[in-house]
Formats: structure tokens, C-alpha cells, sequence
């Protein structure tokens, strides 16, 4: 498949809007356009550049990582990078262990990718509870790998960080309740404004297959490498 008959069936899949809080059990590539992006600046004399909408699409806020070091969120943890991000919480007795347990298989697919051009951040949506202390014991507790952190701030913070990936829900009393988050992963490649969205809960391979895919040498994965009868090819 060509860039161009990628980038449009990515678009043809955006049909999940950033309020939307339920997601499928299959990867959603919701990867858009530069006009998809800022419908509300498409007059050109309106028209930010392309640093300048990247820049302006996430909070730049600061962040602490579960090793206690501060970051500035989009400068340090986003911009050129490939990532993958979910929203959690440690003391969550739903569906967040079962989450990290398969978001750690999917880091385990993408191999020593994972901390070199590929990272997975875990962003806390309880940042009273969620110290430092209890993020790194919860990183320990799964035994996860380089390149994944786990985040928390303040909680103006986070919320403002959700809310800019669109994991939320449109009604304000059910958004306000922890134990009701969106239980999706986004991924995208933040130089070329690609996105995407699946659960969080998605198998492995496929979440890692199609993040692969969106590389600019990227390949569809097929149905035989989805069920492992052939080997795949890696993106170069």
C-alpha cells in the first residue's frame, strides 16, 4: 500500500471523536491530516505552520517520571518521538493491571526499539495517591522494561494531559470518576502527525504491528502475520 492510499484509509477510520468513550477491541487508526487536525484555522491566512501545530496539539507541561526525574511533557516525552500512552491509576482494581500486564507484552514486541524509538508512558489519573514512590513500586511489581514510564503531576496537570488525547468522557460526572476512565491506548509518531487509538486490551502484535505500519516505510500487517503463520516484516 502507498503513502497515499494509506493516509487515506487512515482518514476513512477517524470516526472516533475525541469525546467518544468507548473503544473497540480492534486498533483504530485515527491518524490525520494537517486540515483535520485545525478545522477551525483552514483559512489560509489562518494556517499555524507545521512546528507550531505540533507544539500547540499537546500540553508542554511539567511532569515526574516513576524514577523521580521532572520532564516537560511535550518537549522531552513527545516531540520526534514514537509513543504509545494509556491513563491508569495504582490503586485501580479493574482494569488497569490487566492493562499494564498487556501493555508489558507489547513492549516486549517491540524489542530493543523499546527506550531507543519507541516509548510508552502510563499517566496517572490520581496524582494525589500516585507519589513517585508508588509509581516506581508499581513499575517494579510488573518488572517493566527501558523506555517505559510511568507519569504523574499535578492534577490540573494530567487532566489537561487526557484531555488533549482525547481519552475522556463526554459526560462531566462519569469523567470525574477514576474507576470509569477510558480504558484505550493512543499511539502515534508525533513528528509525522499520525495518530491512532485501540483498547488498551487489544493483542499485543496487533497494537505493535499497526503502530509499525504507520512508519513512513510501512507496511499493512497482513492476517498470516497476525496469527503468527508467517513471520513479519519489520518497518525500516
Amino acid at each position: 500500500m502507498n503513502e497515499i492510499s494509506k493516509r487515506a484509509f487512515l482518514t476513512r477510520l477517524a470516526g472516533v471523536s475525541a469525546g467518544v468513550a468507548a473503544v473497540t477491541a480492534v486498533p483504530l487508526a485515527l491518524a490525520k491530516t494537517a486540515d483535520a487536525l485545525q478545522p477551525e484555522l483552514s483559512h489560509p491566512a489562518k494556517r499555524l505552520s507545521a512546528d507550531e501545530r505540533r507544539r500547540n496539539r499537546f500540553p508542554n507541561v511539567p511532569v515526574v517520571d516513576h524514577e523521580g526525574n521532572t520532564h516537560r511533557f511535550y518537549d522531552d516525552l513527545i516531540k520526534d518521538k514514537i509513543v504509545l500512552v494509556n491513563f491508569m491509576f495504582t490503586r485501580c482494581n479493574g482494569t488497569c493491571p490487566g492493562t499494564t500486564a498487556n501493555l508489558k507484552k507489547v513492549q516486549a514486541e517491540f524489542g530493543d526499539r523499546m527506550g531507543r524509538d519507541v516509548f510508552l508512558y502510563s499517566v496517572s489519573l490520581d496524582a494525589e495517591y500516585d507519589t513517585v514512590e508508588r509509581l516506581k513500586a508499581y513499575a517494579e511489581l510488573f518488572k517493566v522494561g527501558p523506555g517505559w514510564r510511568f507519569i504523574t503531576g499535578t492534577q490540573e496537570d494530567l487532566g489537561l494531559i487526557r484531555r488533549k488525547f482525547g481519552l475522556y468522557r463526554t459526560d462531566p460526572v462519569l469523567d470525574r470518576q477514576a474507576d470509569n476512565h477510558v480504558g484505550a491506548v493512543k499511539f502515534g509518531i508525533e513528528r509525522l502527525e499520525r495518530w491512532g487509538m485501540c483498547s488498551a486490551m487489544t493483542k499485543p502484535k496487533y497494537i505493535a504491528r499497526y503502530v509499525e505500519w504507520m512508519e513512513p516505510n510501512g507496511r499493512r500487517p497482513t492476517l498470516p502475520e497476525m496469527t503468527g503463520s508467517v513471520p513479519a516484516r519489520k518497518a525500516t
